[in-house]
């Protein structure tokens, strides 16, 4: 095993060590997962930039002001520190870039999409004592503050905006096509969090056909959470046989379809036969 290939294994036994916790560390999960898209800097003793990372969300922490008292007070801090001062936002054609997703690279553009922003906040805010939590919306990630009942949402992505429950309720609408219905927002786990910016990753590298290492390496970390959708097996093993690894996504195959076979018989068959395609590609 190279060097290289030893760290990359090393990083996500971490992951999956991390992800297995009692109490899961999302920045810390994120970073990791930011290191497989991160060049590593040579010689260097952080080369992922993660300690790095780490140390820049204890320092904003500092800069918070002293004593914040309610879920007000730490959501105008919030956005007078990070939105105003330091400028972390977000705009439409960030979503075109893999960095947006990448923790570390936030930080240092301080630009990024909703999720990424939002986990910024909730780091900085929990490190200096907020009541803070992140909101999974669909499509659209926002944070809250102080007991959810309160409903005090910002919107990083917006620079910290408050976001009123009215405009929180047109925004799920607007997403799901459902009218607006008033509800007490979620707090999102943390592993729901890391999946769902990996989601965002494989999507970003569907639309790139060049780009299936990025898709496998999201595939591959998203198989480590504990908790994961049983199909991503099938479309490892599929992007394997894209990228002309016939006999280890044929195997795969073989894998996944044992397990469908107790519940999907006919699908079982149908995937094992794209198995049987997958190695006659060899002669």
């Amino acid at each position: 095993m190279s060097i290289e290939d030893r760290g990359t294994a090393e990083r996500r036994q971490r992951f999956a060590e991390e992800a297995r916790a009692e109490r899961p560390d999302v920045a810390l999960l994120c970073l990791l997962l930011g290191a497989e898209a991160t060049p590593p800097l040579p010689g260097n003793a952080d080369p992922y930039g993660v300690d790095a990372a780490q140390i820049e969300l204890d320092r904003l922490a500092g800069l918070l002001p002293y004593g914040a008292r309610g879920a007000r007070a730490w959501a105008s801090a919030l956005a007078e520190l990070l939105g105003e001062r330091c400028g972390f936002a977000g705009a439409v054609q960030d979503y075109q870039r893999l960095d947006s997703s990448v923790l570390q690279q936030v930080l240092r553009r301080r630009r990024g999409l909703p999720i990424l922003l939002s986990v910024v906040w909730t780091e900085v805010a929990r490190r200096a004592g907020a009541p803070v939590y992140g909101v999974a919306l669909p499509g659209h990630y926002v944070v809250g503050f102080g007991d959810p009942a309160e409903r005090v949402l910002a919107d990083p992505f917006a620079g910290g905006a408050p976001l009123s429950p009215e405009e929180a309720e047109l925004m799920v609408a607007g997403a799901t096509g459902a009218p607006p219905e008033t509800s007490t927002p979620v707090p999102a786990r943390p592993l729901e969090t890391v999946l769902r910016i990996l989601n965002n990753v494989r999507a970003w590298a569907a639309a790139r056909p060049e780009r299936t290492d990025v898709a496998l390496w999201a595939l591959e970390l998203s198989l480590l959470l504990p908790s994961h959708p049983a199909r991503l097996r099938y479309e490892r093993a599929q992007l394997l046989v894209q990228r002309g690894e016939f006999l280890r996504g044929a195997a795969e195959m073989d894998e996944y379809a044992e397990i469908v076979d107790t519940f999907e018989p006919t699908a079982a068959e149908a995937i094992r036969h794209r198995a049987q395609a997958a190695r006659a590609l060899l002669n």
